[in-house]
């Protein structure tokens, strides 16, 4: 039997409101503004949250030395039109050149890592 249940994923980051709004043009979803905390609420899908965290320093990736601590698989369709898409949206490449591979990895507009994973 579970001890909890998994409410939300929160995030850290400088801009909640532009953080949310860049993975709602990502994901979908409502974004529902409560000042230094924001939620996405996904449909079908887990929720996100955005905490305003002052000092906010970006995870380093790869990094031996300082850890990304987590990261987000987001599964898509197509990665080619995936990928355009995120980079219009503020996303930054930082491993996403080999194109061989399922898998694609970038930085959100705050820096935390996620891919693009084939579907």
């Amino acid at each position: 039997m579970a001890v909890a249940k998994l409410g939300v994923v929160v995030l850290d980051c400088p801009d909640p409101r532009a953080l949310a709004g860049f993975y709602a043009a990502v994901l979908g979803g409502t974004v529902e503004d409560q000042g230094e905390w924001v939620d996405l609420r996904v449909p079908g899908g887990q929720a996100l949250a955005f905490q305003e965290a002052p000092g906010f320093v970006p995870p380093k990736w790869p990094a031996a030395d300082a850890s990304q601590q987590f990261h987000l698989d987001l599964v898509v369709a197509d990665l080619d039109a995936a990928e355009k898409a995120v980079l219009e949206l503020g996303a930054r490449p930082l491993d996403a050149t080999d194109r061989e591979r399922t898998f694609r990895v970038y930085a959100d507009p705050a820096g935390h890592p996620f891919c693009l994973c084939a579907a």
